[in-house]
């Protein structure tokens, strides 16, 4: 197990460009299973999540070719469905849970997906209801072995029809969009996720030959055609690592610029900085953040204390919380960290109270966090990364702590965040991989 050692307390200064962003690109390299012809990707992030599925996909029997350290050609013209029912998918599919979206194209076209009960972040229930009783609502038959706890789905055709999702989901729209482009007729996604992640598949499968409309919004219709074609396709830049890359500036006190950050698919985050009282500058398609000694907390019209809380889109994100709740410590002011979506993801912060941040954890869903304007910094400590968000949560808190700090379990941020410890150097941050 790796881990990373930081001297924290250090300014840093200079330039970042985003990776490209995680959640979208797990989508799309799924989506290129729709078709026998080439696809082509860019802007695909170095990261042990993605490498996981494209591993996954070779052994499915897709053709992978590397164009350059960000590009790969894609064609899955010769599928290996045995590989589907054999140990070494149960065990490949098994670890990342992107691998859930492999099913609505594999369903699509093959008439057949499979998945392992799939792993990723402990972060609390994230249920596959929504997923599999979209494939059934447009009239598979699904199957469940609770020994291995492998799921199925088969249909000999897929038939378009209206549904309304129980949950916004974004992997559960994004994998039954897939299976619905293929199927007989029209279907109809009400209550479908409508984030940058989807529109960009959406965009993408249309480039294919798809028919889809009510792109952006919570009502998707998709008219299904016989086969698609090959594309070409720009993954977004990752609006997470923008937020992270936001609080190393700040709770650093530096001066950064993340270079091309796509404003207009930005959504709330730009405004709930903001609200934490961060300064920072639109220069074209860049976030200039000045270097900034304090930033305080805005209160309500009325005087009651703010509460950042997460919600489908076009609501905040639920992976910047944790970046939010890091950058409220050091704040002057309080915040009302509510976290609605997952019950486990506020159970970091009993790591940054032993550094001496307070924070009151009010229950799984609520922290309240009274900032100490830098008055009162945090110590530099001992601690294991959980999962993606706390972990690179823990690496700003640590940059920003005087003394030596060990973050152990550091795979856990190496699975969301490009050769995070180079780029921190580049900017001038005491960190090494030990």
């Amino acid at each position: 197990m790796a881990s990373f050692k930081i001297e924290g307390g250090h300014k840093l200064n200079g330039t970042i460009t985003p990776q490209g962003a995680k959640n979208e690109v797990l989508q799309i390299l799924c989506a290129v299973l729709l078709t026998p012809e080439k696809v082509t990707v860019h802007n695909v992030p170095d990261i042990i999540d993605v490498n996981k599925l494209i591993f996954i996909l070779g052994e499915l029997g897709v053709k992978v070719e590397k164009l350059s350290s960000n590009s790969y050609a894609f064609q899955a013209d010769e599928i290996k469905l045995e590989y589907l029912e054999s140990p070494e998918f149960k065990r490949d599919g098994s670890s990342l849970r992107g691998s859930i979206m492999l099913v609505g194209p594999m369903l699509a076209r093959f008439g057949k997906g499979y998945i392992p009960k799939p792993g990723g972040d402990k972060i609390g229930r994230r249920r596959l209801d929504t997923h599999f009783e979209g494939f059934t609502n447009l009239g598979a038959i699904f199957r469940y072995n609770k020994e291995e706890s492998f799921y199925g789905v088969e249909a000999e055709k897929l038939v378009g029809t209206d549904m309304l999702l129980d949950e916004a989901s974004v992997t559960g729209t994004a994998n039954i969009l897939m299976a619905a482009v293929l199927a007989n007729g029209t279907t109809t996604i009400y209550n479908a996720a409508c984030e940058p992640y989807i529109q960009q598949l959406c965009k993408m499968l249309n480039s294919m030959g798809a028919n889809i409309t009510g792109v952006g919004s919570n009502l998707l219709t998709i008219t299904g055609v016989d086969s698609l074609g090959g594309c070409e396709h720009r993954v977004l830049p990752d609006m997470i690592e923008i937020g992270s890359w936001i609080g190393v500036a700040v709770m650093t006190r530096s001066e950064l610029t993340i270079k091309n950050v796509s404003w207009e698919n930005l959504g709330q985050i730009p405004n709930i900085f903001a609200k934490l009282g961060i300064e920072f500058e639109k220069i074209e398609d860049d976030i200039f953040i000045p270097e900034q000694e304090s930033y305080e907390i805005q209160n309500y019209i009325d005087g009651s204390v703010l509460t950042v809380s997460d919600a489908p889109w076009p609501g905040f994100t639920p992976d910047l919380l944790s970046i939010v709740l890091v950058i409220a410590t050091q704040a002057k002011g309080t915040v009302l960290i509510h976290q609605k979506m997952f019950e486990s993801r506020l159970f970091f912060v009993d790591k940054l109270i032993d550094m001496g941040a307070k924070v009151i954890l009010c229950d799984p869903h609520r922290a309240t966090v009274i900032g100490q304007n830098f008055e009162s910094t945090l110590k530099a400590t001992t601690m294991t990364s959980p999962d993606i968000r706390a972990g690179i949560s823990l690496l700003i808190a640590a940059l920003s702590a005087k003394g030596t700090s060990i973050i152990h379990n550091i795979e856990q941020i190496d699975r969301g965040y490009e050769n995070i410890e180079a780029r921190l150097k580049s900017i001038g941050a005491k960190i090494e991989r030990i």
